[in-house]
């Protein structure tokens, strides 16, 4: 096991951070509770005194910390213009940042007033609303931080992988810990589906009973401190209920990579005796359900994925799709057993296209349906994700939609057991775990 507080790299997103660094705009960490906005900014810092910045062109602030509690905007400017060295250019790092009311029109200050290239990190989507957007519009950059890949939970759990002779020449890869004892990778990947990827677990390691207490942490501060307690220092009034909240978080959570409405969720909280029905009662349990959802949405808990018709090449309003930020999180939340792992397995091959910077729709064709359309500027690719291609009425099932489409991107089968072949007609069967640790 890796020592705990060790600040492991995360080079996908601090290359990002680097290639915006002395650039105008604010930089904006954002990203679920936990899941290493805070030791992003710690890589940032290390760089800035790697490259010869010295400590008091750095100011730091957590505001989470007891110190920063009653802190108020005013307050926040004043200890700011402290600490600005008026022939130097200062590096700013706000932690947590959206815990100041008011936290936008100091910022905004700061970039006026100062020469300083800024740093925040924030667990909510508010805090980019358009409510904010005035402020620092077109004057920010969003750097979206997810929990980690399989090849980042490898590298954070101590793993490297080897190639390796087999018995009858040819070569395949292996696994090795820091000890050099030897390890399937598939084993690992399991160990992946079941723990998920919060960096917290690199310091616990992969216990079933520490996993627990660590996933338990985040989602009691996600939803009590992130969604209740915000919903309430905006003087909101639609989100105070946990129990409803937390009925809401295990229905999306069992239903990843289902076809699901609002009314559908609502129908079947109010079928359970959980969410007065409208009709009969006045209560709006649409709107109240809507409202829940778009928290969850903000504190990136889970993610919504819009459907698109390929055939009509445009967006569709209805049944979206949710999935979850870690799948470590969902096997907490409905116990540690393998359920639905078809699904389980889009969950982290959604995340895994999100890091890879594409944009992810699900497609329509027909009555027939393809899992995921990602698209990078003029790069496109259409991806089926089952478990096994080895029986002919999932080949058939997974081929068809594929078939359907009539244009020349690139079309991908990613399953765990892919069987002999490795390409239908053009279309490629590729192994998913291979394909998540290939760069």
């Amino acid at each position: 096991m890796i020592e705990p507080h060790e600040l492991k790299k995360r080079d996908l997103y601090l290359k990002k951070l680097i290639a915006f660094q002395d650039t105008e705009p604010v930089k904006v960490v954002t990203g679920i509770r936990r899941c290493g906005k805070s030791s992003l900014l710690k890589l940032m810092i290390l760089h800035l005194k790697e490259s010869g910045v010295a400590d008091d062109q750095i100011l730091e602030m957590n505001f989470e910390s007891h110190a920063s509690q009653n802190m108020n905007s005013d307050d926040f400017y004043e200890y700011v213009s402290q600490h600005v060295k008026p022939d130097r250019r200062i590096y700013l790092f706000f932690d947590e940042i959206q815990r100041i009311p008011g936290w936008e029109n100091a910022v905004n200050s700061f970039r006026v007033d100062f020469n300083c290239d800024i740093y925040v990190t924030g667990s909510n989507a508010y805090m980019l609303s358009s409510e904010y957007a005035t402020y620092l519009s077109g004057r920010c950059v969003e750097i979206k931080i997810l929990p980690l890949s399989f090849s980042e939970f490898l590298s954070f759990h101590g793993f490297e992988i080897r190639e390796t002779r087999s018995a009858l020449g040819g070569t395949r890869k292996q696994a090795f810990d820091q000890t050099g004892e030897r390890y399937e990778i598939r084993e690992l990947f399991d160990a992946y589906m079941r723990f998920g990827g919060m960096p917290g677990l690199a310091d616990v390691g992969l216990d079933q009973e520490k996993a627990f207490v660590l996933l338990e942490g985040i989602y009691s501060t996600v939803i009590m401190r992130d969604i209740i307690e915000r919903e309430s220092r905006r003087g909101g009034k639609r989100i105070t209920d946990p129990v409803l909240l937390k009925k809401i978080v295990l229905f999306l959570a069992d239903n990843i990579g289902s076809n699901i409405s609002v009314s559908s969720i609502g129908n079947t909280l109010v079928n359970e005796g959980l969410l007065a029905d409208g009709r009969r009662k006045g209560t709006p349990s649409a709107n109240t359900v809507q409202a829940y959802v778009n928290a969850l949405l903000e504190a990136y808990f889970f993610y919504e994925i819009k459907r698109f018709d390929i055939k009509g090449k445009e967006f569709l309003r209805t049944l979206g799709k949710y999935y979850i930020v870690d799948i470590g999180l969902r096997n907490y939340l409905l116990g540690f057993r393998n359920r639905d792992s078809g699904h389980a397995l889009e969950n982290i091959v959604y995340f895994e296209l999100l890091r890879r910077g594409y944009d992810v729709s699900i497609g329509k064709i027909g009555h027939s349906e393809v899992d995921f359309i990602a698209t990078k500027t003029n790069h496109k690719i259409y991806i089926q994700v089952t478990e096994s291609m080895t029986s002919e009425d999932i080949r058939k099932r997974e081929l068809t939609p594929l078939q359907k489409i009539h244009d020349n991107y690139e079309k991908i089968i990613l399953s765990l057991d892919t069987g002999l072949e490795d390409s239908y007609e053009g279309i490629k069967s590729l192994n998913l775990v291979d394909w998540l640790l290939a760069e």
